[in-house]
């Protein structure tokens, strides 16, 4: 007998609807829930390869204890109450002799991330970290400096755009599967798509309007764009006079850079910049400068991602149809939104700096609930500004997402405890102490989603079917580890669907309420703030601040001169990362569709560039840095610019049992340099320069 189950995938963290089949006991097939509009029942192809990891024989499947060195791998099969025993018996030791704030934990931002927060205020650490800061931490802190509302809080209005301009932003295969569909239909009814990259990705072969921008100056770029709307007034005044600070002070700041000055700079012919601005100014306010999903390339990501989002506020494109909006709760739709254990009453707060010192004056600006993660190797090793001792990590991996493989290693050397939770074997779980299997998507029910948007809603992830193995829900893992601790006060259930009762106490829906189609609504109609007088900026001014409040308080400028981006030298090239449909970040290399469509990365290299190297395509190369090196084979391409190499992010495994992926091609995080946006936040992951030559 079959019976069809609505949930959410955890394929990747875009939590896509699902609609599964299950016939007795197993599932038979998944598919996007039918139900939600921009899914009509489509899937990525990692979604689609979610059944290869419900029945994979490589999957985590019990509790394991290490038994020789770290990455060894030498351990033996525990049981729950054993495992948990002893993390438990080592927290409490470490923060009776440290205290609290001696404990870290990181994740990939999930449904229940709640828990894990809630976890660490209770024993008193505030060094929680999660991958969105790895992302896109310079993001958030742009759309703070200029909005007052966090870059989660940003949506893209995809279906009804006339014009999107996308830097470097791979829709086409980073794929999040309803923008796409969205974006798609835009195109089919006469939307246009401008490109930029160094690369000739997917993306760009779909667009009308390509640029191989030299890497790093995209900023360059804005600059000049900026010039040409506002010396034209291509811009949208009612809008900018009514909700723009500081539009004079940019215009002063940008007269200098002409499109002929940016044309040095980038490559870009400064007819094409001009033609680009007076085309785009056409179809304001239904235009989108696309922010970016992945802002974490250079040491002033900052200030791109801010010029990024005042060419939309200077189209009117804010609050608009087919612009960027500002997503609506429950609240906007007179609605209450579910509990959330983080805001119990008696809940501690913790009173240290957080390990990267963000939110004092060191490290001012970016979001503390996210942190900094690439400062946690550094804080690590310094004991600055107090040890850390113990490290707990959930669907992350450290050792493959962080730059500096290397010196993350050289930390993990300090730590007295680490603990891993995990679906598959990851490179950190291979150098825990502790490894503790998390069941599937398919196998557990999560906390409520809230699903802010133009109309807001809520999602439910559901068991559609019992573990396959001796594994446990993320959610009451911590909660028993808790309850160890004598702090499961904090922890109000005793099953999965006992917390999602709990949560929607209040709200006016019930459990029961999700089974139709997987999701409730909160109203039917969009909801878009009154652009005359209806915003709702969270900046001190109340309006878009060119001029950034957030940022000058701090000591830092609202509008930076530029730097000029030096050429790389005869024997090196700017090491440029990304992804692709079939994987999600570290995490999937080892699936057993995906690994054979994609078994390993190359290195994408110029033409003109290899055949000076004396390199041809396939050939084994190496590749090297200031801090790592490794063997990969080459892909000698003109779709790439002559100043940069590529490969794609997550693969060089190290984990020997997960044996498709093991070993196969170049890990990223081993070569890039540890350089940071020190204002924003974000890594600068595309500031490596590399060597290559023939292997």
């Amino acid at each position: 007998m079959r019976k069809e189950i609505y949930s959410l995938c955890f394929m990747c963290s875009v939590r896509c609807p699902i609609r599964i089949e299950v016939e007795n006991g197993q599932v038979r097939w998944v598919e996007g829930n039918p139900h939600v509009a921009g899914m009509e029942g489509s899937l990525c192809p990692k979604g689609a390869a979610g059944i290869a990891l419900q029945y994979d024989s490589q999957r985590l499947q019990t509790p394991l204890i290490r038994e020789g060195a770290r990455g060894e791998g030498k351990w033996r099969k525990a049981s729950w109450d054993e495992a948990l025993d002893l993390v438990a018996g080592r927290l409490k030791k470490i923060i009776d002799e440290f205290g609290g704030q001696s404990v870290a934990l990181g994740e990939r931002q999930n449904l229940a991330t709640p828990v894990s927060k809630t976890f660490l205020r209770a024993i008193g650490s505030p060094n929680h970290f999660s991958h969105d800061a790895l992302c896109k931490g310079s993001v958030n802190t742009a759309c703070r400096s200029l909005f007052g509302h966090t870059d989660a809080q940003v949506g893209i209005d995809y279906k009804n755009t006339r014009h999107i301009v996308l830097y470097g932003r791979n829709i086409f295969e980073a794929v999040s599967v309803k923008e796409v569909n969205s974006l798609t239909q835009a195109l089919e009814n006469g939307a246009r798509m401008t490109y930029i990259d160094p690369r000739v990705t997917v993306t760009a072969t779909k667009a009308h309007r390509y640029w191989m921008i030299r890497p790093g100056t995209d900023l360059a770029l804005n600059y000049a764009l900026m010039h040409v709307i506002l010396a034209e007034r291509l811009y949208d005044a009612a809008f900018v006079d009514r909700w723009v600070l500081g539009l004079e002070d940019l215009q002063d700041f940008v007269r200098p850079y002409t499109p002929e000055w940016a044309e040095g700079e980038t490559g870009i012919p400064a007819a094409e910049i001009v033609a680009l601005a007076r085309e785009i100014s056409k179809d304001k306010p239904a235009v989108i400068f696309h922010y970016g999903y992945r802002g974490a390339h250079h040491a002033h990501e900052i200030y791109l991602r801010r010029s990024i989002l005042m060419l939309n506020a200077l189209m009117g494109s804010v609050e608009a149809k087919g612009g960027i909006f500002f997503k609506k709760g429950p609240g906007e739709a007179k609605g209450k939104p579910p509990r959330k254990l983080v805001e119990q009453e008696g809940l501690p707060k913790a009173t240290a700096v957080r390990f990267d010192k963000v939110g004092t004056p060191d490290f001012p600006l970016p979001d503390p609930a996210h942190g900094v993660p690439q400062m946690l190797a550094p804080a690590i090793l310094s004991e600055d500004p107090y040890p850390v001792k113990a490290l707990i990590i959930n669907r992350l991996d450290p050792l493959k997402s962080i730059p500096d493989t290397n010196l993350f290693k050289k930390a993990m050397e300090k730590l007295d405890l680490i603990v891993a939770v995990d679906v598959n074997f990851s490179d950190l779980a291979w150098y825990a102490d502790v490894v503790l299997p998390e069941s599937t998507y398919f196998e557990r029910t999560d906390g409520i989603q809230q699903a802010n948007g133009l109309k807001p809603q809520l999602f439910l992830r559901r068991q559609a079917v019992g573990p396959r193995y001796d594994t446990r829900e993320y959610s009451m893992i911590i909660k028993q580890l808790a309850e160890r601790l004598d702090l499961g006060q904090y922890f109000p259930y005793t099953s999965m669907e006992d917390l999602v009762r709990w949560q929607l106490e209040g709200t006016g829906f019930k459990l029961e309420d999700f089974d139709a189609k997987g999701f409730v609504a909160y109203g039917k109609d969009q909801i878009f703030w009154d652009r005359r007088d209806g915003l709702k900026f969270k900046t001190p001014s109340g309006k878009i601040e060119f001029r950034s409040s957030l940022l000058e308080n701090a000591g830092q400028p609202s509008f930076p001169a530029y730097t000029p981006v030096p050429a790389t030298g005869k024997d090196t090239f700017r090491l440029v990362v990304g992804r692709l449909v079939l994987h999600t970040h570290v995490s999937t290399q080892n699936n057993p569709y995906l690994s054979e469509l994609f078994p390993e990365n190359t290195l994408w290299i110029n033409s003109r560039r290899a055949a000076a190297l004396g390199i041809a395509n396939n050939q084994p190369v190496t590749i090297a840095s200031q801090v790592g090196s490794g063997v990969i084979k080459a892909y000698v391409t003109d779709l790439i610019h002559p100043e940069a190499v590529f490969m794609i992010h997550g693969f060089g495994h190290e984990a020997q049992t997960a044996t498709r992926c093991y070993n196969k091609g170049v890990s990223d995080s081993v070569l890039q340099e540890n350089i940071n946006d020190m204002v924003g936040g974000s890594p600068a992951l595309h500031d490596t320069f590399v060597t290559v030559k023939a292997a």
